[in-house]
This record gives C-alpha cells, sequence and structure tokens, in this order.
C-alpha cells in the first residue's frame, strides 16, 4: 500500500551544456531560448518535465497496454507522449469499471467521477507527478500536480551562436550532381543553468505521489540528461541537486528565504568566459538554514533498477 507523502519539499537544480542546445525556440529558428533583456539562457519547464516523462518511460518501462494497477498500488505509464492519443487513455478508466462514457461529461454520480480521476493518478506517474487536464472527449476530470517547476535560467549571460553545416548525401537521384546541401546548427559554447521546484504533500493527498514516487523523481532529475543524448544537445550534466524537506505538511519556511541559501561564484575573472563548471563554485549557507527544514545534497543519485 502506497501513501501519499507527509511533507513538503523545495529543490533547486543546476545543470549545464557544453556545444549544445538546451531547448530551442520554434519563434526564433530553434535558436536558444534567451532572456531578451538580460541575455541569460532559458529552459522551459516544459522541456524539463519532458526529459523526466522520458526517464520514468525507460526505467519503468510500462507500455500503455500493460496491465492496470490493483487496487492500493501504483503503475508508472507515461500520460503525455509522443503520438499519444489522450481519449484513448482516459477510455481505459472507463473500460476498467465498465461504465459508459458521456461526451466531454464526467460521469454523474460522484463516486463514479472520483472512481476514474484516481484510476488515471494511479496508472500515470506524470498525473501523480505533474498533474493534468483531462477534460476532452472522454472526461477524467483534472487534477493539480504537486510538483511545479520553474524556468530555468543561466547563471552568466550566455551568447547563442549558429554555425552553417553540409550534407553530403542528396535525397533524390536528380540532385546528385548538384553542390552539397546546406544547414545550420544553433547552440550555446557553454551555459550553467539553475532550476527552482516545489513539492506540496496537500497537493500529493489528491493526486497519490508517494514517497517511491519521490525518490523517483529525484533520481529522473539527475540522470535525465545521461539518455537524453542528441547532437543538438551537446554535452547536458545534472551538476547538483539541493532539497529542502520541511518537517511539516505546509513548510516550516518561505520558498524564496530557502533559494537564497544556495548561490554559485564565479572563480575566474569576469572579463573571461566561463567554458566550464569547475569556473563555478556552489555554495550554501547552511548557518541560516531555518529551523525544521533540512537540507540534503547530491551530485549523483544512482538509477533503482
Amino acid at each position: 500500500m502506497s501513501e501519499p507523502i507527509k511533507n513538503r519539499y523545495d529543490f533547486v537544480l543546476y545543470f549545464d551544456v557544453k556545444n549544445g542546445n538546451p531547448n530551442g525556440d520554434p519563434d526564433a529558428g530553434n535558436m536558444p531560448r534567451i532572456d531578451p533583456e538580460t541575455s541569460k539562457g532559458i529552459v522551459s519547464d516544459v522541456c524539463l518535465k519532458r526529459k523526466i516523462r522520458n526517464y520514468v518511460d525507460l526505467i519503468k518501462s510500462e507500455a500503455i497496454d500493460d496491465p492496470d494497477t490493483s487496487e492500493g498500488e501504483l503503475g508508472y505509464k507515461i500520460y503525455v507522449q509522443e503520438a499519444a492519443v489522450l481519449n484513448d487513455r482516459n477510455r481505459k478508466a472507463y473500460v476498467h469499471y465498465d461504465m459508459k462514457s458521456d461526451s466531454k461529461k464526467l460521469p454523474k454520480a460522484k463516486e463514479d467521477q472520483v472512481k476514474v480521476t484516481k484510476f488515471m493518478c494511479d496508472n500515470f506517474f506524470d498525473i501523480r507527478a505533474f498533474g493534468a487536464v483531462m477534460t476532452t472527449d472522454v472526461n477524467c476530470g483534472q487534477v493539480r500536480g504537486p510538483i511545479q517547476l520553474c524556468f530555468a535560467e543561466s547563471v552568466d549571460p550566455v551568447l547563442p551562436l549558429e554555425m552553417s553545416i553540409t550534407r553530403m548525401a542528396v535525397t533524390n537521384e536528380k540532385d546528385a550532381e548538384k553542390e552539397k546541401t546546406m544547414g545550420r546548427k544553433q547552440y550555446i559554447p557553454y551555459g550553467l543553468y539553475r532550476a527552482e521546484g516545489f513539492i506540496s504533500a496537500s497537493l500529493a493527498e489528491r493526486t497519490g505521489f508517494s514517497e517511491q514516487d519521490l525518490e523517483l523523481f529525484f533520481e529522473s532529475l539527475m540522470n535525465m540528461f545521461e539518455h537524453d543524448r542528441s547532437a543538438a544537445r551537446g554535452l547536458m550534466t545534472s551538476r547538483k541537486l539541493f532539497v529542502f524537506k520541511h518537517d511539516s505538511k505546509l513548510g516550516n519556511a518561505p520558498a524564496h528565504r530557502l533559494f537564497e541559501l544556495v548561490s554559485s561564484k564565479r572563480l575566474i575573472d569576469n572579463s573571461v568566459e566561463a567554458r566550464a563548471f569547475s569556473d563555478y563554485e556552489l555554495e550554501v549557507d547552511r548557518d541560516a538554514l531555518p529551523e525544521g527544514v533540512e537540507l540534503k545534497e547530491f551530485d549523483y543519485i544512482a538509477p533503482a533498477v
């Protein structure tokens, strides 16, 4: 029997990228996202959640057609996937309880409404963690997830660059004698990014987000780039995770006060551009840690397989 988490958590994650594009902006020709006023790099929360989902899917390997969870147990299917048909996923709840869905409407009985929504939370990790709006044609309601992620922002301004590349091969035989095909590649030479997030024990009670889910989530944060390699993203690495655990469900200190305890310091002159994680030092003011809050630091979490 899995029980929801009982404590509130806040966390800070540092990760970096070298010669890659951590999060391209389709409105800017896929150039790395930046704050136009500060030139600091941006990685969206949606981008990070995608990598977390992919990691959980890889580790747990639960296919959408695998058996549903038993009463009191939690499954690890992923709701939001590439080419997923969400109505088909929602319909599984109605099939499980032998109920007929009414277009865009929840079941009339309150008990049945709770059943279909709980089924989705029990079977899909990302619904338990991040919540979901499931008010499609096959309506399973909506839930607000306990985990919220902010945009990640680079510690220093980054310089988005673009280079020309060539392709030796051609697509069609008629183009065989033509000059090589030209293309573009977008990247930044180096950037150290900081992401902040929150985990609500109160919302975890509603979705069933458990201690096992929490451990898997932190594991995902530290390993999500290890299995997301591509030429476009270059070398991306989760460097350090700081987790603040509150003694209570509602928390013992404001999140911003905890986040201010964690900072980064340049070890090189400001006139020199950073090109490695060793150009920085991460610092924590443990003496200012509020009463009732425990701080844990991770630079690696081994996959639990």
